[in-house]
């Protein structure tokens, strides 16, 4: 549980302010995140790590000499935002090039991708690794397709290690991937963590067992096992990591591995050195040289108890890289020379506001009814939300669904005093939607009010129908930029049918207000066929059936505020 907090939506924020306050020689605090205090050589590839927070000392701890030139830092578990996304890049640029480094989760795959367009616009060539070490969450043979863990460290520190050496760009990309096809890890959990501000933990592990193959965010292992000694968990570890060891070969790898025993918040450091003695020796009898063995919390998951092992097999490059030096807060190997303190250029865009025809203005000052219903009915399930999200996800969708919501209103608000049309309202609605929820849910909000913006006009009010024809396309845009399909237990069963229940009644000639709560019904029994699929999209994906009984929260999400829109249209 949490102890020290002020405003639990504001945690990961304040704890931000905070950590750069107490690191001031390496941090300096920029919209989204932070970037270096010191200068680094003009060319060089400036390497940008990131994802949600309540990981210390990921992602920040890891800024500095040697280390990352900047972290983008979202909300407790959720992905940061596209534009935060582009601040911290911005601020970090040495003219070189960017390599972005995050684990492999949608909500972070959207948005990092999103900020990759403007930046290439400006002249900033940006790369995306994704790390994808978690042998738990996928077979080997879609090893690209698992989840980001603990060895977030060993390839954020290679990449760092390249850029540092004055690699170019190519170069420091080839070295992030060969690192993350390297290495391989495998948690437990004893118990599970709590968000900031909440009475319960996302999980409970019974008494007398453990938890195989957690996730960092909250979510509950694969499998439960009777509760062991500390040899016979390593044992286990050391059984699953090696079993995808590589073959050994001239001038690759040649039984040498980088390791890291990693405390995943709750689980102090002497009984990490208790299971550390296992592990040295089941891999010494394996016939491995351990190379800087790194025993300590690197990848946090706010108080959870639990440990995580994770190897990376290691050629003569990724040695070099593993042992070259590097200076952050959290993360210290040989010596590093700081460079100059700089002056950072901030680089916080807002999305222009348009005043729009008087027509335009007046229906989207009608219009803003609705996005305070959907802040309304966010509002109100936020804590049902929450717990339907922690079955088999992180707990955090009821949370994330609030801060977009109502982010989406104060900026509507805005734009309606400021006479905007219709398509500047929902347009600058979807940019703060993104902005405040961060996450999956925050990324498909954004783009889906900001398609609705590009069908709508500033110079014109829009007929009932063309309303109704832009909330169809709104609705499609979460399965176009979510790569999903009804069946697979997502957004998309609620978000489907809505769209083609609108389409036929719109077609018949039905009213708005008709045919949206028709759409709404639609789109609340699709919500609730997911209770009997099994997810194959996100991160319920990794739990097989352990959602099977339980709805899809983003497609319960959706539904509720559809339905929430109906009873206003009904009455307006």
């Amino acid at each position: 549980m949490t102890y020290l907090v002020n405003d639990p939506k504001q945690f990961a924020a304040d704890s931000l302010t905070g950590m750069v306050a107490a690191n001031e020689d390496y941090l300096t605090e920029v919209h989204g995140g932070v970037t270096r205090a010191t200068d680094s050589p003009q060319g060089e590839v400036a390497v940008i790590v990131g994802g949600g927070s309540g990981h210390y000392p990921a992602f920040a701890g890891w800024v500095g000499p040697g280390m990352a030139h900047g972290a983008v830092c979202g909300n407790i578990f959720a992905s940061p935002s596209a534009s935060q996304v582009e601040s911290v890049v911005r601020a970090s640029d040495h003219g070189g090039g960017a390599v972005l480094l995050f684990g492999n989760y949608a909500g972070d795959r959207l948005q990092f991708g999103a900020a990759q367009s403007p930046l290439g616009a400006d002249g900033i060539d940006t790369r995306i690794v994704t790390i994808s070490d978690d042998i738990a969450s996928d077979t080997p043979q879609n090893w690209k397709d698992r989840r980001g863990i603990a060895g977030d460290l060993f390839v954020v520190k290679a990449a760092c290690a390249a850029a540092a050496a004055g690699r170019d760009l190519d170069a420091v990309e080839a070295a992030a991937n060969k690192a993350n096809e390297a290495t391989r890890s495998m948690g437990v959990a004893f118990t599970g963590c709590t968000l900031p501000g909440a009475d319960e933990p996302l999980f409970t592990v019974p008494e007398g067992e453990y938890a195989l193959g957690l996730g960092i965010h909250g979510e509950p292992g694969i499998s439960s096992h009777k509760m062991d000694t500390a040899e016979g968990i390593a044992t286990l570890l050391v059984e699953r990591v090696l079993a995808e060891e590589p073959a050994r070969t001239a001038g690759g790898y040649d039984g040498h591995v980088a390791v890291l025993v990693n405390g995943l918040g709750a689980t102090k450091y002497e009984e990490l050195f208790v299971l550390y003695g296992t592990v040295k020796k089941l891999l010494t009898e394996h016939g491995l040289t351990i190379v800087h063995p790194i025993v300590g919390e690197q990848v946090t998951s706010l108080d959870m108890a639990g440990v995580s092992l994770s190897l990376m097999y290691l050629d003569p490059d990724l040695e070099e890289l593993w042992l070259a030096p590097g200076d952050s807060p959290a993360y210290k190997t040989g010596s590093v020379t700081a460079g100059q303190r700089r002056e950072v250029v901030a680089h916080d865009e807002k999305v222009a506001i348009r005043a729009g025809s008087p027509e335009s203005a007046a229906q989207a000052e009608e219009l803003l009814p609705l996005l305070q219903a959907l802040a309304d009915m966010s509002s109100a399930n936020e804590a049902s939300l929450g717990k339907l999200d922690s079955i088999a996800g992180d707990g955090d969708h009821g949370q994330g669904m609030v801060l977009g919501s109502t982010a989406a209103l104060k900026a509507a608000k805005q734009a309606v005093a400021a006479h905007a049309g219709t398509s500047t309202l929902f347009d600058v609605a979807g940019a703060a939607w993104s902005e405040g929820a961060g996450g999956t849910s925050g990324a498909l909000w954004g783009a889906a009010l900001r398609e609705l913006g590009t069908m709508l006009s500033d110079d014109q009010a829009a007929t009932e129908d063309r309303l109704g024809r832009a909330a169809i396309a709104a609705a499609r845009r979460f399965a176009q930029l979510g790569e999903a399909r009804p069946g697979d237990k997502t957004m998309v069963d609620a978000t489907a049918p809505f769209a083609d229940e609108l389409t036929a009644r719109l077609d018949a000639g039905d009213d708005l207000a008709t045919a949206w709560a028709a759409a709404a019904r639609a789109a609340t029994k699709g919500a609730e066929s997911t209770a009997d699929m099994v997810a194959r999209k996100g991160r319920a994906r990794t739990h097989g059936t352990a959602s099977l009984g339980h709805q899809d929260p983003g497609a319960v999400s959706f539904a509720l505020l559809m339905s929430g829109l109906a009873d206003r249209l009904a009455n307006s």
